[in-house]
């Protein structure tokens, strides 16, 4: 069963943070909010989180994950940014944007994309998730909580317990987010395209 996790969605209980962070350095899948939506999150060095995400959610090896950052400064150790990225991209964060860039060699093989060797980042803009990557220091795996056959990401800690209590370690509840993933920005090319509208105006990269 899953441990659930009470945190307020404001000013999140170090305690509580720090409990899970505890439990992400010991491999634990989680499921955490984000100022889009609810995410499944772990440590980047968790050899089975990447696969037990890609079973709850049934997806390919050609997935994009997420490395969620703590800061723009943590960004460029992992991605490969130019200077118009650098600059366009530092003015839409923090918020609901993923950008997908190529990675650079600290990104684990198995977490970038199969065969682009690119991988999602974001800063997220969320009290409880930025707790959660500044507590942690490093990047956390993560990847949009929206289910096989749903057409919405899940939104509620409790429902989420009630859903996946047995495929995920811990549910870190901060009340309820938004019901729009983010906007994903795909600049591996050297310009942006969005490749999906979410709750990020997309205009800024038209």
């Amino acid at each position: 069963m899953a441990r659930y996790v009470d945190v307020h969605p404001k000013d999140p209980q170090p305690r509580a943070i720090d409990q899970t962070v505890a439990l992400l350095r010991d491999g634990a899948l989680i499921a955490y909010p984000t100022d889009s939506c609810y995410a499944l999150g772990a440590a980047m060095d968790s050899h089975d989180a990447a696969d037990r995400i890609r079973r709850i959610r049934h997806l390919g090896d050609r997935h994009h994950f997420t490395l969620v950052c703590a800061d723009f400064a943590q960004i460029g150790q992992y991605v490969i940014l130019d200077n118009v990225a650098f600059r366009a991209i530092k003015a839409a964060t923090p918020g609901p944007y993923t950008f997908i860039l190529p990675a650079t060699k600290d990104v684990p093989r198995r977490l970038a994309h199969a065969h682009k060797r690119t991988v999602g980042v974001r800063i997220v803009d969320h009290p409880v998730a930025a707790a959660l990557v500044r507590a942690l220091g490093e990047p956390l795996l993560s990847s949009t909580l929206l289910l096989p056959g749903h057409d919405e990401p899940m939104t509620d800690g409790w429902q989420i317990k009630e859903e996946l209590d047995h495929q995920v370690d811990v549910v870190l509840d901060g009340g309820e987010t938004g019901t729009q993933p983010t906007t994903v920005v795909d600049w591996s090319e050297g310009y942006p395209e969005v490749v999906r509208e979410g709750a990020g105006d997309p205009s800024r990269f038209a």
